[in-house]
């Protein structure tokens, strides 16, 4: 059939993945550092990938293409899908994690992570991935789980856990984490940060997210000093 569908100008794509994200259908995908129309079935050819391409790679078509099928769509949603970055270590996974129950003054012979998903970097992790439904969201800058020794007891456990770091990563965490706040049920956001002024970018995007999805949500912030102390 003759319909509207997205073209992508390879070209002119930096490689950034951020339509992959912006597209719910599963439409695009990245390929060799690239992004590519994978099945014109899952196009909608609304375009929601269009306003978030930095360098306008992005524009509409009218050609020959197969009709949007809502059901491939639906079903696509239900398997296990690769990241932006397509690298097949960064598919999207749930972990379970079983208690530890010990006699008093007693620890485990083997200390367990708490991290409860893959992936877990800010700039990684699906928006719309299903573990956001529901959770306890802990926003974390890197260090925090080195330079605190008991970190993943006491803040990670029972939470979905995303790490970045302000200084290091290129842009600003405020748009992901605004969208992941705002189109997922969230219970309650934590804020781990070091005491390093860098570190209050992270707390700042973190804020800034909450504020932009005019959701009242319970936040926190802790705060770890070099040494591995906490803050009060």
């Amino acid at each position: 059939m003759i319909r509207q569908i997205i073209k992508i100008d390879e070209g002119l794509c930096n490689g950034c993945g951020i339509c992959v994200d912006a597209c719910e259908e599963g439409a695009i995908g990245m390929v060799d550092g690239v992004a590519k129309l994978l099945r014109d079935d899952y196009c909608d050819g609304l375009g929601n990938c269009l306003p978030v391409c930095p360098t306008g790679a992005i524009s509409f078509e009218i050609r020959e293409a197969d009709a949007f099928d809502e059901a491939a769509v639906l079903a696509n949603m239900e398997v296990e899908q690769p990241l932006p970055c397509g690298c097949p270590g960064s598919s999207a996974k749930t972990f379970e994690r079983r208690e530890e129950h010990c006699s008093h003054g007693e620890t485990p012979q083997e200390i367990h992570s708490e991290l409860r998903q893959w992936p877990c970097q800010i700039k990684l992790v699906p928006i719309n991935a299903p573990y956001f439904n529901g959770a306890n969201l802990m926003i974390a800058a890197d260090c925090t789980a080195f330079a605190h020794g008991d970190f993943h007891r006491k803040y990670m456990r029972n939470k979905i856990t995303l790490i970045g770091c302000p200084k290091l990563d290129a842009g600003d965490y405020t748009e992901k984490l605004q969208a992941i706040i705002t189109e997922n049920d969230i219970k309650s956001v934590t804020i781990a940060r070091m005491e390093v002024p860098c570190c209050s970018g992270l707390e700042a995007a973190a804020k800034n997210a909450l504020q932009a999805s005019g959701k009242f949500i319970p936040w926190q912030v802790v705060t770890v000093t070099t040494d591995g102390r906490i803050l009060d």
